[in-house]
């Protein structure tokens, strides 16, 4: 790669990334989270501010040039630093948190994707081995499942009927439910990722042991058009629950070049940042499948709502966020 970043420019903004590091030591002085921005006067503030936006810009370039790695990783560590400062007094608004979504989650999402990949990875191939199991030995869908499911299966009847008739009430505990889930997933990290492998290999292997029991019951459109709408937002949200708890895993069991405890907190960090995007999706998602997705609704309409859902996450994760917003790990 050819070289872009000049000595004179590293001169030139050195004094920046100085300025902006002695305002962070100062900041630091404090004992709280809030006593630490007391420290800086409100001028001090706003200078850290527009030295932030400077120093994200700079990043950008210093990303471009291998052969400014060390400059890039020492701004990227004061971004992180100062982006907690900057907006930790900020008032949680329904306009903050759209900016969040908007701006922010997708850099973390795509930042952490390798972990995404890893989950995606873990639960398919636990469905395959579930499924496989299924279709091989029926009694080991009878244990999985149970003999009241099962004897439903037999009469070509969904499970979901009930749903209908209290749609309030299952909505509400639909949502308790995901949001337990995904906890549990993400937290789970916190025990060297052994409860997140877990969860992952639990969703998995019972995703494909009832799709398989469902074709072998010949319900396999009735299962797939009611999980086509929710599903398109509450399987991703699992999925990377279980990649923050990866994340969170990775930083207990390899701490890298940072202590164990600055390790965990970074990677803690992280990890819930990663986790936090999901909890509207899985409102949204809890909504569709205590309503929409147990209706009579026409299948081929469950099936463009459920895809149309999952084009627009897509496009939201890979497309979405600001280029130049910092890594924190």
């Amino acid at each position: 790669m050819a070289k872009i970043v000049s000595n004179l420019w590293l001169e030139r903004r050195q004094p920046y990334w100085n300025r902006l590091e002695a305002l962070l030591g100062e900041a630091a002085s404090g004992a709280g989270r809030l006593s630490r921005v007391g420290q800086l006067s409100r001028q001090e503030l706003r200078e850290m501010a527009l030295l932030y936006r400077q120093a994200a810009a700079d990043l950008s370039v210093l990303r471009r040039d291998a052969t400014a790695a060390t400059y890039a990783a020492h701004v990227n560590q004061l971004l992180s630093r100062a982006h907690h400062i900057i907006y930790a007094g900020r008032k949680t608004s329904a306009l903050s948190l759209l900016r969040l979504l908007r701006d922010e989650y997708p850099v973390i999402f795509r930042r952490n994707v390798r972990y995404v990949a890893a989950s995606v990875l873990l639960t398919s191939a636990c469905g395959v081995l579930g499924a496989i199991l299924t279709s091989t030995r029926i009694e080991f869908m009878r244990h999985v499942l149970g003999p009241e499911m099962i004897a439903t299966m037999e009469r070509h009847e969904m499970w979901t009927h009930s749903v209908v008739s209290a749609a309030p009430q299952a909505t509400s505990l639909i949502m308790t439910n995901n949001l337990t889930v995904s906890f549990v997933t993400f937290a789970g990290g916190i025990t060297f990722g052994l409860l997140t492998l877990f969860s992952l290999f639990n969703n998995g292997m019972l995703l494909g042991v009832v799709g398989a029991a469902c074709h072998h019951f010949g319900m396999s459109l009735s299962l797939w058009s009611f999980v086509a709408p929710h599903g398109s937002l509450e399987l991703p949200s699992i999925l990377i629950a279980g990649a923050a708890g990866l994340r969170l895993a990775r930083a207990m069991v390899f701490p890298g070049g940072y202590k164990w405890k600055d390790a965990i907190a970074l990677g803690g960090m992280e990890a819930t940042r990663l986790v936090a995007g999901v909890l509207p999706l899985l409102v949204i998602a809890g909504c569709l499948e205590g309503f929409f997705s147990p209706s009579n609704a026409p299948v081929w309409l469950k099936f463009t709502v459920g895809g149309t859902l999952f084009l627009l996450l897509n496009l939201w994760l890979f497309g979405g966020g600001k280029r130049n917003f910092p890594e924190n790990g």
